[in-house]
């Protein structure tokens, strides 16, 4: 363990300000995502150095389109998330230290530890020395939520900064003001889950709220961080054309430069029953954020599809070819379409 930054002390409870839930913790408890507790009246972050999950992926998996594309990013994670999403693809690492409902506020530390115990010790000097002894140009904070694991994201990601090495973070979007200002300076790119656009989605099935994610989207797209947007469609949840539209049109009010990743759900976790996403909804989808105005929409957990390859908005002809995760064939000329000499909007 090691004592959290952000945070503030009121007696012998303690209040986390690394996420939005703004916890306030007693004495012997953790916050909602069990992973940041009170000890003896100070935060502990328990999973400081602690990954239960790391691999050296294509960037594309995060998903960005449009930083490095081609390159391959070292990604780590830890137990915990301060969600609880029911179609959670990660439950494995990310619910099971928590209890089974989001208002269940505690865990008990001897639960938590004998998780912890299973996961790998990997300091920020080892994440940031692996990267460069195999020439990886970045890290990305995955798997599980970073903002939980910010101390640990933080160092690894200032240490990293100062070796030439970029650091993305993969999130659901519940940084609070406090957390981007300790961070934000460090991070290069961030993909943000923006999972639905009705706030009693987001209670059911998240068990969370919409209005701070879209308030993090919203500060995100002003700083100098790359940003691109997943939204996961899931049958019966959030496809409907009227939700999907608001969705467009919320990140095209925003900048219509910032990529919108439209990907296809695969029955888990507790939704297991809920049918597999089709080809054609993910079409639906894309074709709803062409007609919003949004330069770059693309397919993606369908292998194959033809909108995965990034098009020029101007002439329409592939810029970048992809298959799946992978690229296979880069056409940018000095981050212009090799037709038309259009600039693609990225970090390439």
């Amino acid at each position: 363990m090691k004592e959290a930054v952000l945070y503030t002390q009121e007696k012998n409870i303690v209040k986390c300000t690394a996420c939005k839930w703004y916890c306030k913790i007693p004495e012997g408890k953790t916050g909602l995502c069990a992973v940041r507790g009170n000890v003896k009246g100070k935060l502990q972050l328990m999973v400081y150095g602690k990954v239960c999950s790391m691999h050296v992926d294509p960037i594309e998996k995060k998903p960005l389109y449009h930083f490095l594309p081609g390159t391959d990013i070292f990604s780590i994670g830890t137990v915990g998330c301060n969600f609880s999403c029911d179609f959670c693809q990660n439950w494995t690492i990310s619910q099971t230290p928590k209890h089974d409902k989001m208002k269940n506020i505690s865990n008990q530390f001897e639960n938590i530890m004998k998780l912890i115990k299973k996961s790998h010790d990997l300091s920020p000097e080892e994440a940031v020395s692996l990267c460069v002894e195999r020439n990886i140009s970045s890290i990305a904070y995955t798997y599980n939520e970073p903002t939980i694991f910010i101390e640990y994201a933080h160092d690894t990601a200032k240490l990293g900064k100062e070796k030439g090495l970029k650091n993305v973070f993969v999130s659901s979007g519940y940084e609070t003001k406090e957390a981007m200002e300790y961070i934000g300076k460090y991070l290069d790119a961030m993909n943000i889950d923006l999972k639905a656009f009705k706030e009693e989605s987001y209670k059911k099935v998240c068990h969370t709220h919409l209005q701070p994610v879209l308030e993090t989207i919203e500060a995100v797209a002003k700083e100098k961080i790359w940003l691109e947007i997943t939204t996961l469609v899931i049958p019966g949840f959030n496809d409907s054309a009227e939700e999907l539209k608001d969705i467009a049109s919320f990140i095209a009010g925003l900048d219509k430069k910032i990529p919108w990743h439209v990907t296809a759900f695969h029955p888990e976790y507790k939704m297991m029953n809920n049918p597999p996403t089709t080809a054609k909804a993910l079409v639906k989808a894309r074709k709803i954020g062409k007609d919003a105005g949004l330069r770059y929409v693309y397919t993606g957990n369908i292998p194959g599809m033809d909108y995965e390859s990034t098009f020029c908005p101007q002439c329409e002809h592939i810029v970048i070819k992809r298959f799946g995760m992978g690229v296979e064939e880069n056409r940018l000329r000095d981050g212009k379409c090799w037709n038309c000499n259009e600039k693609i909007d990225g970090v390439f």
